[in-house]
């Protein structure tokens, strides 16, 4: 079924569809309706260690249910309907978050924790259908197109949710709260809405002739077995997990946190929305340049330069910045990163595997990128609690709290000059 382009426009289209919740929910307004509605009268600090917890839990789910899903992914095990049923969770999830109350902060990180393990073990399935809609000379291509129809769709979707949160009488709605809780709405139906062409025209081939719920169960477990000895016995590609998923660890944690970030250390809403515009509109061209200077000086050193960036941005940023402007800057130079570390991981990893085995190496390297969600929010909301009982003042504790993201990318800076030290790889 290779190369329909139906097909192919098709897969993309879900990246444009799920990217709505990633923006608008996950690192948008949850976290600033988190701390002001659902979490009002409670100070700064605590309701920062409430979301990096609760973000962490959903992580530390995705995590232990990744492996056998992603074996199961592998095997093309009825990835369409095991896609169906967790995008439906992720949806449904997210449309709930308009009906809790102000104050219910339990009640909205368990819908939330639940939508983030909907959109992540769906993603996981998406991933592994891109090589049954392209060819493995094309994969590249086709899932770049993903990637920056994701970024335009949900920067989209973002700025409409932006502007009806600052004028929500021209929506016919009766405060900024009700208009945010609106915007979790429309990613959900965005989300669900865009998703249907990947149902319809992408055809699922089958790989394998296995029947029988046990029979499939014990093949998922001898292919993670499998799959995890190869991974252990090659140094290059181990230490490239490892490093990739303590840098990787590092953006999502980064995407996770920042808005709450902004919101502790004094910025106001409408500033940390434009912030998140900027990222967002960056980093869609970003992946294209981080490429064209990959071609001059190889991915692996764009991949470490980006890493740096986010150290400086980590490090120096959220302990020196002091105004919106300051923000705003950080926001832009952010995006550059995010955009390039994305964009290159992925084919530097490309170039690590056999490429007989591409689909069984990339389903591993979609586990890795799902493990990747959870020491970061838990480090956050750690140090920023610590630090505050330790008798540190809230805004220089959320501060501390964010710098130590930085200690993630230094790692992974590391690991990763591991695996080249003997100059396996020159990508």
């Amino acid at each position: 079924m290779v190369n329909n382009k139906r097909a192919v426009i098709s897969w993309c289209f879900y990246d444009w569809a799920n990217s709505a919740f990633a923006l608008t929910v996950m690192a948008g307004f949850f976290p600033v309706f988190f701390k002001s509605f659902w979490c009002s009268g409670v100070e700064a600090t605590l309701s920062t260690a409430r979301l990096g917890f609760g973000n962490a839990v959903a992580g530390l789910i995705v995590a232990l249910l990744s492996p056998f899903l992603g074996a199961l992914a592998d095997s093309g095990v009825a990835k369409k309907k095991m896609l169906g049923f967790f995008v439906l969770m992720g949806t449904v999830s997210t449309g709930l978050l308009f009906f809790i109350n102000q104050g219910d902060w339990l009640n909205a990180l368990i819908v939330f924790a639940l939508a983030c393990v909907g959109y992540n073990c769906a993603e996981l399935f998406y991933n592994a259908l891109l090589v049954d809609v392209a060819e493995k000379e094309k994969m590249d291509m086709v899932s770049s197109m993903g990637y920056s129809l994701g970024y335009l769709g949900c920067g989209i979707l973002f700025v409409f949710n932006v502007f009806m949160v600052q004028k929500p009488s021209m929506f016919r709605l009766d405060s900024a709260a009700t208009a945010i809780r609106t915007s979790f709405m429309s990613a959900s139906l965005w989300w669900i809405l865009f998703s249907i062409p990947l149902f319809v025209f992408v055809r699922e081939p089958v790989y394998t002739k296995i029947s029988g719920v046990m029979a499939i169960f014990k093949d998922s477990l001898s292919r993670l077995r499998k799959t995890t000895l190869k991974i252990l016995n090659t140094r290059t590609i181990l230490f490239f997990f490892l490093a990739y998923w303590l840098y990787i660890d590092g953006v999502h944690t980064f995407v996770l946190m920042a808005v709450d970030f902004g919101m502790s250390i004094g910025l106001t809403p409408s500033s940390l929305m434009i912030a998140l515009i900027v990222v967002q509109f960056v980093a869609f061209p970003a992946a294209l340049l981080f490429g064209v200077l990959a071609r001059r000086f190889g991915a692996y050193t764009m991949i470490l330069a980006g890493i740096a960036i986010y150290i400086l941005v980590c490090g120096f940023g959220s302990l020196m910045l002091k105004s919106k402007l300051d923000y705003i800057i950080l926001a832009g130079i952010t995006g550059i990163a995010q955009g390039g570390i994305q964009a290159l991981s992925r084919s530097y990893f490309g170039k690590l595997i056999p490429q007989q085995e591409a689909a069984e190496y990339f389903g591993y390297y979609n586990v890795v990128s799902r493990f990747a969600v959870i020491l970061g929010p838990a480090v956050v909301g750690s140090v920023a609690f610590l630090t505050r009982r330790a008798g540190l003042e809230s805004v220089l504790a959320s501060r501390i709290g964010m710098s130590s993201i930085s200690v993630l990318f230094v790692a992974g800076a590391v690991l990763l000059l591991l695996a080249n030290k003997k100059g396996e790889v020159t990508a």
